[in-house]
């Protein structure tokens, strides 16, 4: 089975990039632009995980994370949160607000790939 991952970003360069790259290692690929589109698709399509930018329009990384843990319906969605925010500081609270790992942009793609992989096998 395929896993599906949403692509939450507002940078097209950042979404065409990873777009490209999630669905060469097999994987089915949803888009959400702001944090609106992004909590909508994760409530509608159930994604097995979610890369979330933390700076996006109409709503946070953070609210999304937020929104999504106090969610039941969404309690097996796995976050990685993607941000330049890298600050000890940012790191925990994304943690503390439900993010199931964190990356600090810039990041390398095949440190990515084995950061989704190992999120989607141990949820770690």
């Amino acid at each position: 089975m395929s896993h599906t991952i949403l692509i939450a970003d507002d940078e097209p360069n950042i979404v065409i990039s990873l777009e490209y790259l999630l669905k060469r290692e097999g994987f089915n690929v949803l888009v959400a632009r702001d944090g609106e589109e992004a909590l909508d698709t994760i409530t509608r399509e159930q994604p097995h995980l979610v890369l979330l930018d933390v700076m996006m329009p109409k709503k946070t990384g953070l609210e999304v994370c937020q929104s999504v843990r106090a969610n039941a319906a969404c309690n097996q969605v796995l976050i990685l949160m993607l941000t330049a925010k890298g600050r000890d500081t940012d790191i925990s609270k994304g943690l503390a607000l439900g993010a199931n790992a964190y990356m600090i942009k810039p990041f390398s793609t095949k440190e990515l790939v084995q950061k989704v992989r190992a999120l989607l096998e141990t949820g770690v």
